[in-house]
């Protein structure tokens, strides 16, 4: 039995996409598993339990991009054709059965209109596949011996990025002899093209600091990210990453819908600016593309705060 899953071309929606793929693994044992997408995404899927192929999806003009996943995909009779993207490749497939991602349902986690699909409640958490390849590497890259903070101080868009340097504050608070990680390294995780945005974080950590900047593909940043105490970060699929490995994670919100992207699970929780999304993003004339930072309301003493709550509720400390 062959299931092909087409899923997200973006990070962080291919990262919650991973508990319904699991749970399909489980409910149909054996079965070989083909996954379509984005070419960024790919790496999470490397060590997937059956996995027959990847499909790496790059977007084209006139959507000529899903001609081409078709043409790959038609020569096969499929047991289970899920689409996440809601393109009707699925329909012009030889399938016993068919599963497409329909409208958006206001107020719905993406985690829970994935588990709709299949009627379930609690809807499968995210999760991550790991290689001993990557994990003997990341042992490497970051060594046992004492508490790491992680800190993601980028995000895809200059909008919800918190300023560097309150990550830095935080970083200092939380790792100081009286903070919940006292002494902790500071590993930063960030694309080469965000070092401007992680360096403040860098700088002030000293010789804690843990440079992880392109430390390698999503699946070796995930072996790291597990290798973590505590995680810190913007709305990043980085974020997300960090809670599906397991790490105690608190995302930073500010123009992007928490009730939708916070991150998922009992290790994870959020702190957002005073504003809602509705009021920061509602306001006449606002602009998506707009390269200014709407972050700026959010304090390192709220941030703070809600770090070491989550610490406290995760560890009992």
């Amino acid at each position: 039995m062959r299931l092909l899953f087409i899923t997200a071309t973006r990070i962080g929606d291919a990262v919650l996409s991973t508990g319904l793929l699991d749970h399909l693994l489980t409910r149909h044992p054996g079965i070989r598993v083909t996954v379509a997408v984005g070419r960024l995404s790919a790496p999470l899927f490397q060590a997937l339990p059956g996995l027959e192929r990847i499909i790496a999806i790059d977007k084209q003009s006139y959507s000529r991009h899903w001609l081409k996943l078709w043409g790959q995909a038609v020569p096969r009779r499929w047991g289970i054709v899920v689409d996440l993207r809601g393109s009707a490749t699925a329909y012009l497939l030889w399938t016993g059965q068919r599963i497409v991602i329909g409208k958006r349902r206001r107020g719905r986690h993406r985690v829970e209109e994935l588990g709709d699909l299949l009627g379930l409640s609690p809807p499968p958490a995210p999760t991550v596949w790991l290689s001993p390849e990557a994990e003997a590497r990341a042992a490497a890259l970051l060594p046992a011996g004492g508490p790491v903070l992680a800190v993601a101080p980028a995000a895809n868009w200059m909008g919800k990025q918190w300023p560097g340097e309150r990550f830095a504050e935080l970083a200092a608070r939380l790792t100081e002899p009286q903070g919940p990680l006292p002494g902790a390294r500071v590993a930063v995780f960030a694309a080469p093209h965000e070092r401007a945005q992680a360096a403040p974080v860098l700088a002030a950590a000293g010789g804690r600091g843990v440079d992880l900047i392109d430390c390698g593909d999503l699946l070796q940043v995930a072996a790291c990210l597990r290798r973590a105490d505590l995680f810190i970060g913007n709305d990043s699929g980085l974020m997300h990453l960090a809670a599906a490995a397991g790490v105690p994670t608190l995302g930073l919100f500010g123009p992007s819908p928490e009730a939708r992207y916070r991150p998922w699970g009992p290790k994870a929780a959020f702190v957002r600016t005073p504003e809602s999304f509705e009021a920061l993003t509602g306001v006449p004339g606002f602009d998506f593309a707009a390269k200014a930072c709407f972050m700026e309301s959010l304090t390192v003493d709220a941030a703070e705060m809600a770090a070491r709550d989550l610490w406290s509720r995760t560890t009992g400390g």
